[in-house]
């Protein structure tokens, strides 16, 4: 059982595609040093933790294809860059996790480039070879598509070889064979460097499905419960999310052995409740998977999000609809769990596929030449000054998306109803509208009541009579409402939080 982490447990985080959030020496590449420079603004912004996209030596843009676990990519700085950032991000209370990718390596990963030389090689075992009429035996040719690979035919020809190399996700991503004691060895050494030499924080774990094969999947369990141990013996403290793209009754297991999943069944519906401007029963959905959860571990923490960096980003979900934007901002923000904020989300940036295009440059400035820190590693399609409102402007309207943000980041940090993270607190509470999403947020300091208006007309809101005493407003975006609230109109799009008693934070977290 993973141990009851719910005193040091980040509220809030942030994940960084690295090559695109900030560039500190021109040449259009983010780097470790353009975090560095942008921490006390995601502190400000009332971060605790960030995941960083995988930042290991690599062919690609985006580095998922690994070729050496112990090393920093070049274009992002060197391991001291590493370790300044990891000491300024603790300065401010920040904990950063790194993205380890134990399913698969590049194809010019050292071990890989020995595997492939020869069936002897003593790396062959590290990978999944077979020749085609094995392949053809267990009729694994071929595979079903699904959300985090479009793969069909994962078996590779490697030259003058009878056998064929497994790569579930790109031919330049051959996948790693855990049935090698020598290969878990390896792991234990990656592990041991990070978390005890360098001292991250915790991982993000990249395609924690897929560890094993579709035809073996019943040992990924098995593996991640020999990974908690490494994590165990390094330090019991590192915190460990999985990328189980699946849904919840296949993410489930997974936390007997990880500290988190990411929550995509939740993702796509908020996404669809965006769209449709209507409820879906989503908490009475989110109730169900708690209890399925809790079956395998009481002490789940459930990693939500709107969007991250392999799907299409909120903002272009909601075509681009300001409005739309805040409101997804107000409904993750609101709801149980450990929300994950992706970068740019909180200026309203905007992406579709494919993948380069939703990870553009974070707009700082409309002017980089007066600011450095744009990075210009790709021609922008989406996110450009025509279509999103760069940070520098949004910081000083306080009816921005940005503001918006940051408001309801430092409510949910404040308010002990919104931050519990641990047995999540949440209740449905029927206003009888479909266009209307509310629930409760009990605490025994005080609960919060949550009122979210979906769809562009003004709602009548008629609070239940249980909860009358529930009327000091400690947020809205709806400048018409003043004072208590005990019911009447909610504008279009609009939220509201109402508490019972004094509400301290009332006059500095209330939009105007």
């Amino acid at each position: 059982m993973i141990a009851d982490r719910s005193k040091s447990i980040p509220r809030v985080c942030y994940e960084i595609f690295v090559r695109s959030f900030c560039d500190s020496n021109g040449d259009g590449i983010g780097d470790l040093k353009g975090i560095i420079s942008k921490l006390d603004y995601l502190a400000d912004l009332g971060i605790e933790a960030i995941w960083l996209t995988p930042i290991h030596p690599s062919p690609s843009y985006h580095k998922y294809d690994v070729v050496d676990y112990f090393a920093i990519e070049p274009e992002y700085g060197t391991i001291y860059d590493f370790r300044r950032l990891l000491y300024e991000a603790h300065k401010r209370k920040i904990e950063i996790y790194l993205d380890l990718i134990v399913n698969h390596t590049s194809t010019l990963h050292p071990w890989f480039t020995e595997a492939r030389k020869s069936p002897d090689n003593q790396f062959r075992q590290y990978y999944w070879w077979m020749t085609p009429p094995q392949i053809d035996a267990l009729g694994i040719s071929r595979r079903e598509t699904s959300d985090d690979s479009q793969v069909v035919y994962p078996w590779h020809e490697n030259a003058e070889d009878q056998q064929k190399y497994y790569g579930l996700f790109y031919k330049g991503m051959p996948d790693l064979n855990y049935h090698s004691p020598a290969l878990r060895t390896e792991l234990e050494k990656i592990i041991d460097f990070w978390l005890v030499e360098i001292g991250v924080d915790g991982f993000r774990l990249d395609a924690a499905r897929h560890i094993y094969p579709d035809w073996e999947k019943q040992h990924s369990l098995e593996f991640w419960d020999f990974f908690a141990g490494l994590i165990k013996k390094s330090n019991p403290d590192a915190f460990t999310v999985g990328e189980v793209w699946a849904e919840t009754e296949e993410v489930a297991p997974y936390f007997k052995h990880l500290d988190a999943t990411f929550h995509f069944d939740l993702s796509f519906a908020l996404q669809r409740i965006l769209v449709q401007e209507q409820d879906e029963e989503l908490i009475e959905k989110l109730l169900a998977s708690y209890a399925v959860f809790a079956q395998y571990n009481p002490l789940f923490i459930d990693a939500i999000m709107l969007t991250n960096h392999d799907q299409e980003r909120i903002g272009s979900v909601v075509v681009n609809h300001p409005d739309k934007m805040k409101l997804a901002a107000s409904i993750l923000l609101t709801l149980p769990g450990q929300p994950y904020i992706y970068y740019g989300e909180e200026i309203g940036m905007l992406g579709s596929k494919p993948d380069p295009h939703i990870r553009e440059p974070f707009l700082w400035t409309e002017c980089p030449e007066d600011e450095p820190g744009t990075t210009g590693w790709i021609n922008a399609k989406f996110s450009t000054f025509e279509t999103v409102v760069p940070l520098s402007r949004q910081a000083t309207d306080p009816k921005s998306i940005y503001n918006h943000y940051r408001t309801l980041i430092h409510l949910r940090k404040a308010e002990p109803a919104l931050c519990q993270i641990i047995d999540p607190n949440l209740s449905a509470v029927d206003l009888s509208d479909k266009q209307l999403l509310a629930f409760l947020r009990p605490h025994f300091t005080r609960p919060v009541l949550v009122i979210h208006n979906l769809s562009g007309t003004t709602k009548s809101i008629r609070v239940p009579n249980i909860l009358r005493d529930m009327h000091e407003v400690i947020f809205t975006n709806d400048p018409n409402i003043a004072g208590a609230f005990t019911g009447g109109l909610l504008a279009p799009y609009a939220s509201i939080i109402l508490a019972a008693g004094t509400a301290a934070f009332k006059t500095e977290l209330t939009e105007q």
